[in-house]
């Protein structure tokens, strides 16, 4: 199949323009989504085409964006919200958690949420504080949501072309580092599947287990490993709900080792959920206890040199690698 190069943000922007272009039904809302094309230059030229009844710009109000959209919805739209910074999904927790997450479960699944919300996550752009979080964990624990957090170009247009089409909410992380990122994706139109995970680097010695930035990290220390002979093979979730359980048995089954690697705070994330999974379901097939290398427990500072520190860097998946195999 012929490919072309693009980074992630325009990825994301055809999987907007085709859906648009095919569904009438999909529309964007957000802060700053149409003449200002969005604070990471996403939407860019899309209000320009499809005018202001369909990329709609909004008052500060995530409350507000969050509910409008379960309310389209809910009556056949297929909206996509953007939320600014991922830190701001705690302001519309309520419409998302409370609302769009049990609908179709409490109209006994007469009800259809279409609904994605987009938004940026995590540290690396000295944004301090507020706007620098990783909530995906918050929202894996909700029954009724999908999670998907996609690590190249190709994944998150594929990814996103498929939670628009589908009938459950779904949030869509986009880390802020990898924007300008670039990989070749299909020139023709593609869809790939929520709830299936990718490997991305076949491996024999050590399974990681990793999403987002973090599995960029976690091939760039897999070169460096490979330079002592240790091979490493590096699992992309890409969608945290659904997972993918089947594809980290089979790989740890190979391998007999496992590292978790996330940007969050250690303690009660994501990755502390995997872990519990592999010792469950993969106790027989490890021959080392799986180690989780989170984030530190602290808001993300300003300083360039403590918010580095503040999450699972290169070095420091060589260094819990090596740990897990002595």
């Amino acid at each position: 199949m012929p490919t072309k190069t693009v980074t992630y943000a325009e990825a994301i922007r055809e999987a907007l323009r085709e859906e648009m272009r095919k569904d009438p039904g999909v529309f964007l809302i957000g802060e700053d989504i149409g003449l200002y094309g969005g604070a990471f230059g996403v939407t860019q030229g899309l209000l320009e085409e499809f005018g202001e009844e369909r990329v709609i710009d909004t008052p500060i109000s995530e409350s507000a964006i969050a509910g409008a959209a379960i309310g389209a919805a809910l009556v056949g739209m297929r909206p996509v919200a953007e939320i600014m910074f991922c830190d701001f999904l705690t302001l519309c927790a309520d419409q998302i958690v409370n609302q769009g997450a049990k609908m179709r479960f409490m109209f006994g699944g007469k009800a259809k949420v279409p609904f994605v919300l987009r938004t940026p996550m995590g540290s690396g752009t000295g944004a301090a504080g507020h706007h620098s979080g990783s909530l995906e964990s918050w929202f894996t624990h909700i029954p009724g949501l999908k999670v998907v957090a996609p690590a190249t170009p190709r994944d998150a247009k594929g990814l996103l072309k498929s939670a628009i089409q589908d009938n459950n909410p779904v949030l869509f992380f986009e880390h802020k580092l990898l924007y300008r990122t670039k990989d070749a994706i299909p020139e023709e139109e593609y869809y790939l599947p929520l709830g299936k995970g990718e490997i991305k680097r076949e491996g024999r010695d050590i399974t990681i287990i990793a999403y987002s930035i973090m599995v960029m990290r976690s091939l760039e220390a897999a070169k460096i490993l490979a330079q002592e002979s240790i091979e490493v093979e590096v699992i992309d979730l890409r969608s945290l709900r659904p997972l993918d359980e089947e594809l980290m048995l089979q790989s740890v089954k190979k391998t007999n080792r496992a590292v978790v690697v996330y940007e969050p705070p250690q303690f009660g994330a994501f990755g502390a959920e995997m872990v519990s999974l592999l010792m469950e379901k993969a106790f027989d097939d490890l021959d080392a206890p799986v180690l989780r290398l989170g984030g530190e427990e602290m808001p993300p500072p300003y300083n360039p040199n403590l918010e580095r520190r503040l999450v699972p860097q290169v070095e420091d998946i060589v260094n819990i690698v090596k740990q897990v195999l002595q």
